[in-house]
């Protein structure tokens, strides 16, 4: 894979915006319920993936950056190698008899050996980890409130349960150990890499840990106060409407919103919208002529004065 800051069109300054900003883009151009049976399309999307799995968490974003490991995520120093301290300094400098090696014999067999384990010859019977498979997993707003375990369908016609934790963002990539292509000689299998696509409710809207919603009330509820059911995540709760409440007024349910386990639960806003009746009621408006004729005001003094 190429440099990962190229695969996603970034430079080494981009912020965690514009990582996730460029992943998503480039995800639904190449997602393969848009490109269908391309190939190249598909390769690019598992690219593209890879990338951003690196350069999303800043962990390894830090550790690649300052060349600890390589585009895939794997360290770049191995244990194996060391023990060359006798070969001049130099781990392929000229030992005794001009052997390219250095002295006392020291074969590419040993060299391979020291890399791979003893008794394995030019790589022969090396265990290598399998390749990673990457997928896309649509899922509901109310899913990443407080987590779900979602089916996903695989080409080869198998399944995978999917958890998904609370607090999910749209575009997060879950890692599945060991859900991969199987490994060679031995070794373990790759992982799942599995992207989170979020979609959009009916009714919630989601700000960070907290969710927004907007309720419709009557103009007597607005003016009177009362008591509503106003739906939340899993169920409904009663909610109190203080009197005189004007519509655009936000009234929060603390605890109501996201239910992350790392972090406080987020806040459920509610935002009151007035509805007035689609029918005309003659009553009504003579009621707000005789208001307006003997309690005349204006909201939109000051600043709206101009």
């Amino acid at each position: 894979m190429s440099d990962p800051y190229k695969v996603l069109g970034l430079d080494k300054t981009a912020s965690p915006a514009e990582i996730k900003k460029a992943y998503r883009g480039l995800a639904k151009k190449y997602h393969p319920d848009t490109s269908g049976d391309d190939k190249s399309a598909a390769d690019k999307f598992a690219e593209i993936s890879t990338a951003y799995e690196l350069l999303g968490d800043k962990d390894k974003r830090a550790q690649y950056d300052r060349g600890e490991i390589d585009e895939k995520g794997n360290s770049r120093f191995h244990p194996g190698m060391g023990g060359m301290g006798g070969m001049g300094g130099h781990p392929f400098g000229a030992g005794g008899g001009g052997h390219p090696f250095g002295g006392g014999g020291f074969s590419a067999e040993d060299l391979f050996s020291g890399i791979f384990g003893a008794g394995q010859r030019g790589g022969a019977g090396m265990r290598m980890k399998g390749q990673d498979r990457h997928y896309s997993l649509k899922v509901n707003l109310l899913d990443t409130v407080s987590g779900a375990t979602r089916r996903l369908n695989l080409p080869t016609g198998q399944t995978l349960d999917v958890r998904i934790p609370p607090g999910v963002e749209d575009g997060q990539i879950i890692r599945l150990k060991g859900q991969g292509e199987a490994g060679l000689g031995g070794g373990p299998a790759g992982d799942a890499m599995v992207t989170v696509e979020v979609l959009p409710d009916p009714l919630f809207q989601r700000e960070g840990d907290n969710l927004r919603l907007e309720l419709p009330i009557t103009l007597y509820e607005a003016v009177l106060g009362g008591k509503v059911r106003a739906p939340v995540p899993g169920g409904s709760v009663q909610l109190t409407i203080p009197p005189g409440s004007s519509g655009g007024k936000t009234l929060r349910l603390k605890g109501k919103g996201v239910q992350p386990k790392t972090r406080p639960a987020g806040d459920l806003l509610v935002k009151l919208r007035i509805e007035l009746p689609n029918e005309t009621d003659e009553k009504l408006d003579e009621l707000m002529r005789r208001h307006r004729d003997e309690n005349p005001y204006n909201p939109r003094g000051g600043a709206y004065d101009r």
